[in-house]
């Protein structure tokens, strides 16, 4: 039996998998495409069908008490999933603009929940008449296929930056942090947590080393799943605190947590500090960033910066670091902190890959001639690092070139884009 694109979507996925080698690789890519253009659009309808069930409830509903709840029931969800589904569905009533974005699938579910969040509970300091600008800003942070979540909570930072107020960030309560440790009939222990964000970067940052995949002396790859590392880092993290529990520091310092800012958001005085401008773009307003959980506020930064080392990266108009000793082969601590600040990670278009699991990449290789410096390097996690070194399998190459604004773009090979159109690295947005 034969299979045809366009059955794929529209058709069940029983004895799908046994046909699917008929398809090309390009078919098979159009089909994942289309399928998760589909899933949105569902997911919109359903919202909007168990918001309307939710505003004319019946019987069945009333007695499920409330439409997420009837939901969960009638389906495979979990209650909480129903609820989070009418939830969204009764906070869009009050913002159309956010709606029709959500509706017409060029926003995920989960970036409607966060801007709808921000639009429900503003900044303290915000003016009600700015509330459409911002929507705007988030809007199109969420929208496209280069649309993150980072993105969308680097705008919600800068805009809570520009409006800056008393009111702690929900990623930086900590009178919300929870840690349930509970053990099972079987003898084991569940561990379930919710911490802010600075000590899910304490967290993240120890545990980074810990739980990278490691070959066995053959050289096999490590069967481990990603969860199992985890627990594996975890479990070593406890050891060796209890090994040097006495000590209390790590080396005699406290280097846990690396935040990036500029100095003049740094500042105490608000004067000196980076302000909006008529011209300029909310991205162009910089607030603290970490490299595992990306934003901070500037009041936390500030209180960070009372007990920390400090390491001063130069930075060009375009906000790129300027060279640090050129000259060898090998890339100097100082160059890696410039290049971390810089591209904030794997600079590839689509990774998000943290700065701890990458490699500085010559453009020009150093045999070739290619100098160690910052217009010559690149962060990039080590499987993108084996596809510029062409990865086995793999057809064409990609190019890396830095642009006017001192930053990394990738020139895509023909058999991805035939007209190769540069496209920035992860850290060149801007709405």
């Amino acid at each position: 039996m034969s299979v045809y694109l366009s059955d794929v979507v529209s058709g069940s996925a029983v004895g799908l998998r046994g046909r699917l080698w008929q398809l090309t690789a390009a078919e098979l890519r159009a089909a994942a495409v289309s399928a998760s253009a589909e899933i949105l659009r569902l997911e919109a309808v359903r919202v909007a069908v168990v918001d309307e069930l939710s505003l004319r409830p019946d019987d069945q509903v009333i007695a499920s008490r409330g439409a997420g709840s009837w939901l969960a029931a009638n389906t495979m969800l979990q209650v909480r999933d129903g609820k989070k589904i009418a939830a969204l569905g009764a906070a869009l009533r009050p913002f159309p603009a956010v709606a029709a974005r959500f509706d017409c699938g060029d926003c995920s579910f989960d970036h409607a929940v966060l801007i709808v969040a921000f639009c429900e509970s503003p900044p303290k300091g915000m003016p009600d008449e700015a509330l459409p600008k911002c929507i705007d800003l988030l809007l199109a942070a969420a929208s496209g296929v280069e649309a993150t979540t980072t993105k969308v909570r680097n705008v919600i930072a800068t805009l809570e930056r520009i409006f800056e107020s008393d009111e702690i960030p929900p990623a930086e309560d900590i009178d919300r942090n929870e840690l349930r440790i509970a053990s099972t009939l079987n003898g084991r222990v569940v561990v379930r947590g919710d911490f802010d964000a600075l000590t899910g970067e304490m967290l993240l940052s120890a545990l980074s080393n810990l739980t990278m995949p490691t070959p066995a002396p053959d050289g096999t790859p490590d069967a481990r799943s990603a969860a199992k590392r985890t627990a594996d880092g975890f479990t070593e993290l406890i050891r060796r605190y209890l090994d040097c529990a006495n000590t209390g520091m790590d080396g005699g310092q406290r280097p846990h947590v690396n935040v990036h800012i500029n100095a003049r958001d740094l500042a105490e005085h608000r004067d000196c500090a980076t302000t909006p401008t008529d011209g300029g773009s909310v991205s162009d307003l910089d607030v603290g960033h970490m490299p595992w959980l990306g934003p901070l506020s500037v009041s936390q930064t500030r209180l960070l910066g009372c007990d920390c080392f400090l390491s001063t990266v130069l930075l060009d108009d375009h906000g790129a670091p300027l060279d640090v000793k050129p000259g060898k082969r090998l890339v100097t601590a100082e160059q890696r902190v410039a290049l971390i600040a810089r591209d904030k990670g794997c600079a590839f278009p689509g990774c998000t890959c943290v700065p701890a699991w990458t490699d500085a990449h010559h453009i020009r290789h150093w045999a070739n001639g290619g100098p160690t410096v910052m217009n010559n390097l690149v962060l990039l996690c080590r499987s993108h690092h084996r596809l510029m070194h062409r990865k086995s399998g793999f057809v064409g190459k990609w190019e890396i070139r830095i642009g006017v604004d001192n930053k990394p773009w990738f020139i895509p090979p023909p058999s991805i884009d035939p007209q190769r159109h540069p496209r920035p690295a992860n850290t060149t947005f801007t709405t």
